[in-house]
């Protein structure tokens, strides 16, 4: 239940029906969001909230989505139930074009074939007939302009082909008359037969009407031209008029045809387009959400606002055109942490745009729009919403303003319960304030006994105390500077504000005695508790913010922890890693020694004491031995990698002059000037600088600075040797530079992709373009939102070799397509 009936004025959601009713297709959603209605049921909520998320995935992510032909023929369709009563060409053609609007939206989420793609929408769409037979039927009577064709029956067809014989005929004539008239000098040289009710005439001047016989059907308005019809085709234009009636009664007998074969399924096509209706509607809603960054919030089937960065939406658009940002709202009702929370501070401090912004969320929420709020939060639902705000006073009913407040709170107490969310603006205001905060007192109590919810805004001292020693009530606080006297819009839960008064009247520049007088009328404890008040705000505000930098320095240190401990795992597992193979190392050498002692026992025994063959067996034996203690292990690889480390230390702080003297050739040491190459690669380059584990290399015209560890030193030697194998690679390159320009694409699609991914592919893309010498491409992005348009023109402009780009021929893709001349 909403109480009042002016509910919805009074919180805005006035504005935003008519927001969202902007944005529809069709006078089908215009009427869809005109029925838009609060509701308490928890899976319809749910549904609808799922259904408008899936619509702004499709707008975002889709640029297919059938959305062409919204047209609302329901009253055509009503009308015709009647015998007798046909449809009129245009009707007709509406009806094909949504109908068939209609049939591409129910394939298009039948082609889904990723079964978490839309479900909901895709249920919408899963019982909605379509009608390919009346689609054909039209096709075969109207032509693609709307009109009936020739050919949409025989009689019509024989009709048409008689008017086409008969017009040639007359224009022949006329032109005949018209020529002799010319050459008579009774008619200008450039005039030509013209029409006029229906009929073909020749205009003359007045003086010459007699020269021509024929009937003179019109006059110009100056009367200086007169248009006759000469005798010779009286006949002939009779008969068009004739044939002219016999077209029109056909045309009639075809569409009273075409409406007596749909007047059967007129209850069938009237819910296809409640279908179509509830489309537009969905979409307006999700073009809506967009416009204000709304999400679907985290629902649950209970009572409760746990919300973070709640934002007016209406309060966010008047910003956004003035380039200011809204102030959010957090806060948290629910039946542990405190249900009605009383809100006081300074007037024009931000008290009843807070609860006007919960009131309008839940409201939208709660009629199945998405709302602008952080995706952390949690929302309930409630089965009622009351809301007192304003001044409701009226003569008519003889109430003042005090008067309508009771009235108010009256109905507030006898039907508020667990389930019901209480919206009080300035309560107990409007009457003498000690009678008034007693009555606002013994009504917060009533509805913190029944178990209600609230959002309420106050001045009053007593039930700032009321709320502070009863449980279910929390105070709260809008933020005030005090130092630059300006308020900050920001809520505060847990400790009541102060109304600021005598620092506003200071600021307004009230007269100091005035200010002296009131602070001694009221007494120093009044105004020390009020200071109070204002240090406990300042100082929770001061805490919060450290607390906030705490938890900011948590979460790095978090982060940092989260990364250490990933390298620790690497590094673990590296080691096992490396344990593992000198394991198997170890026992493949152990496994090859033995075989080697048994072959060697075997050839003794063989050799029967043969001082030589016994002799060349031991001396293989301490061959084989040698090798294997000349095999580095893992500890004597780890202590070669540190010397060569010590000796390239050693060789980069010796003098570069006794580097230039030493002719030998040290694989182990790179210095300046000499040539190296990466690890693995071909290409050489010339050592430029040495800082510390870092080289500085130029590979051509390129200078590239690459940690010492990646290069290996190259001997003039070697660059010899590889100086010959260069042939073989430039015909290399060419073979396959040669093979891409063959398989080069002129053109890419980039559509479904997400911004990073288009990007990337339309880099690789033109970077392919440039390498291969191609002149022009085309980026198949479509159209959208323009959002992945707008990052592919973004990065043209940053390429030199793009000439020029410009959107394809609007016959071939237009807006959807940009053309890029390199």
């Amino acid at each position: 239940m909403i109480y009042p009936e002016n509910f919805e004025q009074k919180i805005g959601f006035d504005h935003i029906r008519a927001l969202v009713a902007d944005k529809c297709l069709s006078g089908l959603g215009v009427e869809k969001t005109g029925m838009m209605a609060f509701s308490a049921e928890y899976n319809l909520i749910d549904r609808k909230l799922h259904q408008t998320e899936e619509f702004v995935r499709i707008l975002q992510e889709e640029d297919r989505f059938p959305a062409d032909a919204f047209y609302d023929v329901r009253p055509a369709l009503k009308r015709i139930r009647i015998e007798g009563i046909f449809l009129e060409e245009r009707e007709v053609f509406d009806i094909r074009r949504s109908l068939q609007t209609i049939h591409d939206i129910v394939r298009f989420f039948e082609q889904q074939s990723d079964e978490t793609n839309y479900p909901y929408l895709k249920a919408l769409a899963g019982d909605v007939v379509v009608f390919p037979s009346i689609l054909n039927r039209i096709d075969q009577l109207l032509d693609k302009f709307g009109y009936i064709k020739d050919h949409a029956s025989p009689e019509l067809s024989r009709i048409r082909r008689e008017l086409s014989t008969t017009m040639s005929n007359i224009s022949r004539s006329l032109q005949s008359i018209l020529r002799a008239a010319q050459s008579e000098g009774l008619v200008d040289k450039d005039v030509a037969p013209t029409m006029r009710d229906g009929r073909l005439v020749i205009p003359i001047a007045p003086a010459y009407k007699r020269k021509i016989k024929g009937i003179v059907h019109d006059e110009s308005a100056t009367g200086k031209t007169v248009f006759i019809e000469p005798a010779e085709v009286v006949e002939a234009n009779n008969k068009i008029r004739t044939l002219e009636g016999e077209e029109k009664r056909e045309i009639v007998r075809i569409l009273t045809d075409f409406t007596d074969f749909i007047r059967p399924e007129v209850p069938s096509i009237l819910q296809a387009y409640d279908f179509l209706a509830e489309i537009d509607f969905i979409r307006a809603k999700a073009l809506f959400a967009l416009d204000i960054r709304a999400i679907r919030p985290a629902l649950d089937n209970e009572q409760q606002l746990d919300w973070y960065q709640a934002i007016h939406p209406l309060l966010y658009l008047s910003l956004r055109r003035q380039n200011k940002e809204v102030v959010p709202l957090e806060l948290v009702l629910s039946r542990e942490k405190g249900r009605l929370l009383l809100i006081s501070g300074p007037n024009a401090g931000g008290k009843s745009v807070c609860l006007k912004t919960v009131g309008l969320l839940q409201y939208m929420m709660q009629c199945g729009m998405l709302i602008p709020i952080h995706e952390s939060s949690k929302t309930g639902i409630f089965q009622q919403l009351f809301i007192d705000i304003g001044d409701e006073q009226s003569i008519e009913d003889d109430l003042s303003t005090y008067s309508s407040h009771l009235t108010n709170m009256k109905f507030f107490v006898k039907y508020c319960n667990p389930a019901t969310l209480l919206l009080i603006d300035e309560f107990g205001s409007g009457t003498e304030p000690q009678i008034g905060g007693a009555i606002a007192e013994a009504l917060l109590k009533r509805f913190n006994e029944k178990g209600s919810f609230g959002i309420i805004t106050t001045h009053y001292q007593n039930l700032k105390h009321f709320a502070e020693t009863h449980d279910g009530i929390i105070n709260g606080a809008m933020l005030y500077d005090r130092h630059r006297m300006q308020a900050l819009f920001k809520l505060s839960i847990g400790n009541p504000g102060s109304s600021f008064a005598i620092e506003i009247a200071r600021k307004i520049g009230l007269p100091e005695e005035v200010i002296a007088d009131a602070t001694a009328t009221v007494g120093n404890d009044y105004i020390d508790m009020d200071k109070y008040l204002q240090d406990i705000v300042r100082d929770k505000r001061y805490w919060e913010n450290k607390r906030q930098q705490v938890r900011s320095q948590e979460k790095k240190l978090e982060d940092i922890t989260a990364r250490y401990e990933t390298d620790l795992q690497q590094l673990e597992k590296q080691r096992k890693e490396i344990l593992r193979n000198a394991k198997a190392e170890a026992e493949h050498l152990l496994s090859e020694a033995n075989a080697q002692i048994e072959n060697t026992i075997r050839e003794i025994k063989e050799a029967q004491a043969d001082k030589e063959k016994t002799k060349s067996v031991r001396q293989n034996l301490e061959t084989f031995k040698s090798s294997i203690q000349a095999s580095p292990t893992t500890d004597d690889k780890i202590a070669h990698k540190i010397r060569k480390i010590k000796e390239k230390e050693k060789a980069r702080q010796q003098p570069s002059s006794h580097t230039s003297k030493s002719s030998a050739f040290h694989p182990e040491i790179i210095q300046a000037g000499d040539d190296v190459r990466l690890k693995g690669q071909t290409s050489t380059g010339k050592v430029l600088e040495i800082q510390e584990k870092n080289v500085t290399v130029a590979f051509g015209m390129i200078k590239s600075t690459v940690n010492v560890e990646r290069l290996e030193k190259v001997s003039k030697n070697q660059l010899k040797k590889e100086s010959v194998k260069n042939t073989f690679v430039h015909t290399h390159t060419s073979d396959d530079m040669h093979a891409k320009k063959l398989n080069f694409r002129q053109d890419i699609d980039i559509r479904g992709m997400r911004g990073d991914e288009a990007l990337q592919a339309v880099i690789y893309f033109i970077d392919d373009a440039v390498l291969v010498g191609v002149s022009r491409v085309r980026i198949l992005h479509g159209t959208g939102t323009g959002a992945l348009r707008q990052i592919v023109r973004d990065y043209l402009k940053t390429v030199t070799e793009v000439k020029h780009f410009q959107d394809e021929h609007v016959q071939f893709g237009g807006s959807g397509i940009t053309v890029v001349e390199l």
